[in-house]
């Protein structure tokens, strides 16, 4: 068969998940043509349909629903790992430490310069679900926010990725983790990147897909050094203390598996996305048919 065109993200969670698959290490993997971008990029590939199977965020895969199904393996979904909204340390605006502050914090975010990493991140949809909405949303690719932050480019901006471990060292300060918010809010962990597959490729494929990426998980767990090269060659964080930390968060069990809990925290997300008007209904299934 023609390889497949399969594009992920060089942060190090990804890198180090399909290392194994597009090493060529998994015999009876499908082949594939791989493609490294930010996730902005590649939720618009998905969008344009110039991917098989692909990372997107949840919110994307919102509007992607009727092209693209899920796959139970290869995503980011867990707890103690939700975007942060960060401000410099001598802004006014004062961390969140109680309901009130919530909501007060919510309020002034509304009206603010908010940096988010992508219009259609689950970054940005955490932050149009907290503060209800933000009149200035300024889009910019994830590693510049910071930076624009501690220049006051822009009062507050959405961080993710390996931000949540080096924020700090930009003169910033946590405001809400997004992922705290919505656990508690819930009681779900907080669904953030999904690997999705196209509904075009013939069943017997898409089940190939699922297999692969689930063998490149345990395949990366089973041997954590075969990794290390490619994925510090990819990351833009040269620290391997902080790429391992970044796996180390969100690589987790529903990595292998959403299991019970993490497909209902994703239908949630999604229906908290329509409630809202952020995505339309579909009657199409969550996640390819592997009955």
């Amino acid at each position: 068969m023609d390889p497949l065109r399969l594009a992920y993200s060089p942060c190090p969670n990804d890198t180090f998940i399909f290392h194994a698959w597009v090493q060529g290490l998994l015999p009876d993997a499908p082949p594939v043509e791989e493609r490294l971008e930010d996730i902005d990029t590649l939720n618009q590939l998905a969008a344009a349909g110039e991917a098989d199977v692909v990372k997107v965020s949840f919110y994307a895969f919102g509007h992607l629903r009727e092209h693209y199904a899920l796959l139970h393996s290869g995503g980011a979904l867990g707890r103690g790992c939700g975007p942060l909204i960060v401000a410099r340390k001598d802004s006014r605006l004062r961390p969140a430490d109680s309901a009130g502050g919530l909501v007060s914090l919510a309020d002034d975010l509304s009206r603010m310069r908010v940096a988010i990493p992508g219009e259609l991140t689950t970054a940005a949809l955490l932050s149009g679900l907290f503060t209800g909405s933000v009149r200035q949303r300024i889009v910019m690719p994830f590693d510049r926010i910071m930076p624009a932050v501690a220049a006051g480019e822009v009062e507050a901006g959405v961080i993710i990725h390996e931000g949540r471990f080096t924020f700090g060292s930009y003169g910033l300060r946590r405001l809400v983790d997004l992922g705290e918010w919505w656990e508690s809010t819930t009681g779900l962990p907080i669904p953030l990147g999904a690997i999705a597959v196209s509904r075009a490729l013939d069943i017997e494929v898409q089940r190939r897909v699922e297999r692969a990426v689930s063998e490149s998980v345990s395949y990366a767990w089973a041997h954590p050094d075969a990794s290390r090269s490619y994925v510090a060659a990819h990351s833009l964080e040269i620290d391997p203390e902080v790429c391992q930390a970044h796996i180390d968060l969100y690589v987790n069990e529903a990595t292998l598996d959403y299991g019970a809990e993490g497909e209902l925290a994703i239908e949630r997300l999604l229906a908290a996305a329509g409630d809202a008007g952020l995505v339309d209904p579909s009657e199409k299934t969550l996640f390819w048919d592997r009955a």
